[in-house]
């Protein structure tokens, strides 16, 4: 991870190595600006026909249905401006262009915020930026730190959202070939969902993590949580409360109106120099429909020359992808064919968590200093349970079975 992000600090696109500069850095006099940029551009074939791949489950659509071959699954271009104001203070904005919720390609603003450098080792930030839940949080939307066309789905997938709105405290200490940093964070954030299924808000949501370096070792640990309120499945749940305490019971465990979600995550890097290998385990827990989950990936390449062959191997599960839902006996035969309807509603719902494991071959090739060339084949076996991580299902989809996805992609930095 190291090497790969090593031209990305240089280039001034990570949050940290800009506004952790101490407080003995020159340019007293005016501001200093750097503006840098970054791009990925690439294309995504999958073999099932009846839904799309896709990067996020806020992208719309993706390769698969929508397109044999899609370029929005992980193009994007993005642009970012650091000043600094004065040896404590400075800013930081970042925008990018890629496939939003609504299929367009309209720029947002991922990052904007400003850091005041309290002491050399301690720092306090406000505005929008990315809390640092992955290893590669800070960069997941730059292809170039990363070893792979895109970090393992089926760990960053459950925590999709790559901004927040708020206000995070760090301390960062450095001895010898140690280094720790730990953030803090109180925020909130708001998401717009594909398919009209409205607004993702997330409240009084509280992050802390930790991450530890040591030579060519890098350790992070993180917890976040938060009041999560989708509002999207309210009309379909209330068809419950029709029935009864036992109905009402199943609304209340799988609405997400203001309910707590936490999540845990452990991750590790291991990158001396010819060798990488990169670990991740989360664990998350929504009191609603979208269940418990646990997801893990293991990964190693080894460089040779300019180019790095890798191996991924990523894994996730449910607690579980089903509910009995409302009993049926006794009920008058109009009643209970359509509580049958909502049953089967319901267990399409939990079939969307994802349970699946996926293997990754792919290469990386450093063309240049600030460019690389990637190639990536994906199989993955979806439990039979679930949707995996499939989005946009059409009819006659079926859970489970095998994808195939080949992907290829260009990274840059400016």
């Amino acid at each position: 991870m190291r090497r790969f992000g090593k031209a990305w600090a240089v280039g001034a696109l990570t949050v940290w190595p800009l506004s952790a500069v101490s407080a003995d850095t020159p340019g007293v006099g005016s501001p200093d600006f750097v503006f840098s940029g970054f791009g990925t551009v690439g294309e995504v074939h999958s073999s099932d026909h009846s839904a799309d791949f896709a990067n996020s489950v806020l992208q719309p659509n993706g390769a698969g249905f929508t397109r044999n071959w899609s370029a929005t699954v992980d193009s994007r271009i993005g642009g970012q401006l650091f000043a600094r104001i004065s040896p404590e203070l400075s800013a930081l904005v970042q925008v990018i262009f890629q496939q939003n919720y609504d299929g367009t390609f309209r720029p947002h603003v991922e990052w904007a915020n400003i850091r005041y450098q309290i002491t050399p080792t301690l720092s306090v930030r406000i505005g929008r930026f990315e809390l640092p839940n992955f290893l590669f949080s800070d960069t997941r939307n730059v292809g170039f730190t990363l070893p792979w066309v895109r970090p393992p789905p089926e760990v960053y997938g459950l925590i999709p959202a790559t901004a927040s709105d708020g206000v995070g405290i760090a301390y960062r200490m450095v001895s010898s070939h140690l280094t720790n940093s730990t953030q803090a964070s109180l925020v909130q954030e708001t998401v717009q969902q594909p398919f009209g299924r409205g607004t993702l808000r997330a409240r009084s949501s509280y992050n802390i993590a930790n991450t530890t370096e040591y030579k060519s070792l890098t350790v992070r640990a993180s917890y976040q949580h938060v009041r999560l309120t989708i509002t999207s499945l309210d009309p379909f749940l209330d068809n419950f409360r029709m029935f009864g305490a036992q109905g009402v019971a199943i609304a209340n465990r799988y609405d997400s109106d203001d309910k707590p979600a936490s999540t845990e995550v452990v991750g590790a890097s291991y990158d001396p120099g010819h060798l990488l290998l990169n670990a991740e385990w989360v664990h998350v827990r929504f009191d609603s429909f979208l269940g418990e989950s646990a997801a893990w990936y293991a990964s190693g390449g080894y460089r040779v020359g300019a180019v790095t062959p890798y191996l991924t191997y990523a894994y996730s599960s449910a607690k579980s992808n089903s509910d009995p839902g409302l009993p049926l006996t006794g009920l008058p035969p109009a009643a209970a064919g359509f509580a049958a309807g909502l049953n089967a509603g319901l267990n399409a719902i939990l079939q969307g968590i994802r349970a699946q494991r996926t293997v990754s071959l792919g290469a990386r090739w450093n063309v240049a200093s600030n460019v690389d060339l990637k190639v990536q084949v994906d199989h993955t076996r979806v439990s039979a349970s679930s949707d995996g991580n499939l989005i946009n299902r059409q009819p006659g989809f079926m859970p489970g079975g095998r994808v195939n996805v080949f992907s290829a992609t260009v990274d840059f930095v400016l």
